[in-house]
């Protein structure tokens, strides 16, 4: 049994990402794909704070519409917080009150931010002191995103995206998110890829996919025209079928000064590269006057962390 370390709110702030390299392999038993995939933690974060209860439970608030958000055992940060009190043996529970920013099914892993935020959050409040190995452990349970949420930074991702390896990255990298007002759902993203596929009689290699050398490359020189030559992401075509206006969007971003664009994960967020803050700017007042909603970010920065005060 463990003794709460405190009664005061434990503040975390944890990161969304952009995956700014995405290969996509095939299913495998376990329904899932092998993936291979180069993540970035950006500047758009979401705020958990954690209280002492004897339930668990969870409310909303942010800069985005949460009203369509679960609230019961089904919500992941629910899931985290549940998870850790079972692992460390905890007999009470905790009030959660996250405030949103990431989009909401938006690709940036905004709910495995929430489930990060949760896990740390909750060590921190019940005194569990679990080790970073543990707690990355329990953050693979839950999710492929969720342990990426945890370390921050600039990552390699295989396996189902949660075996990860640091990738050096130097400097900082400026993006330009286009953020949809409706979201895409990751498993028909996934079948949407696999129903092209068949439809193209495309064979998908047995070998793991990987990412490719130039990103590494890109990263390490802290080149934003580099790594630009090298975004990619398997995904887009299918998020693009399922979401045609995309497209437009893409085309709108490098007409107007981005040097590459993508589709994060499975969409709808529209990532733009951009090699300054000034263009940044440019860009995201240009997306705006076309009436889309822009948000300017920065990357690499760090995963959940319990903020003071």
């Amino acid at each position: 049994m463990t003794i709460a370390a405190t009664d005061e709110a434990v503040h975390v702030r944890a990161p969304g990402k952009i995956n700014l390299f995405m290969r996509v392999g095939g299913v495998q038993p376990d329904g899932y794909h092998d993936v291979a995939t180069a993540y970035q933690a950006v500047s758009l974060y979401e705020d958990v704070r954690a209280w002492p209860a004897d339930e668990f439970s969870v409310a909303f608030g942010g800069s985005i519409d949460t009203s369509g958000l679960p609230t019961d055992r089904s919500n992941l940060a629910i899931k985290a917080a549940k998870l850790l009190a079972r692992t460390a043996g905890v007999p009470g529970g905790v009030h959660l009150e996250i405030d949103k920013h990431v989009p909401i099914a938006g690709g940036m892993g905004g709910g495995s931010a929430d489930a990060a935020a949760t896990l740390v959050a909750c060590d921190a409040l019940w005194g569990t002191a679990l080790a970073k190995e543990e707690l990355h452990a329990l953050a693979a349970k839950l999710g492929a995103d969720v342990p990426f949420a945890l370390s921050g930074g600039t990552a390699i991702g295989t396996g189902r995206g949660d075996q990860l390896s640091p990738a050096l990255a130097t400097g900082s990298f400026h993006w330009v998110l286009a953020v949809a007002e409706f979201g895409l759902s990751t498993p028909a993203v996934y079948q949407e890829l696999d129903r092209q596929r068949a439809s193209r009689l495309g064979l998908v290699s047995d070998e793991p996919p990987i990412v490719d050398a130039a990103v590494l490359q890109a990263l390490r020189a802290g080149d934003a025209h580099r790594l630009a030559e090298s975004l990619h992401n398997d995904l887009e075509a299918a998020a693009l079928s399922l979401a045609p206006g995309l497209g437009g969007i893409l085309e709108l971003g490098t007409a107007h000064g981005a040097l590459a664009g993508l589709v994060s994960g499975s969409g709808p967020t529209v990532a733009f590269l951009v090699g300054d803050t000034d263009s940044a700017l440019e860009l995201q007042v240009a997306l705006s006057a076309a009436r889309l909603h822009a948000v300017h970010v920065h990357g690499a920065v760090h995963g959940a962390r319990i903020i003071s005060g």
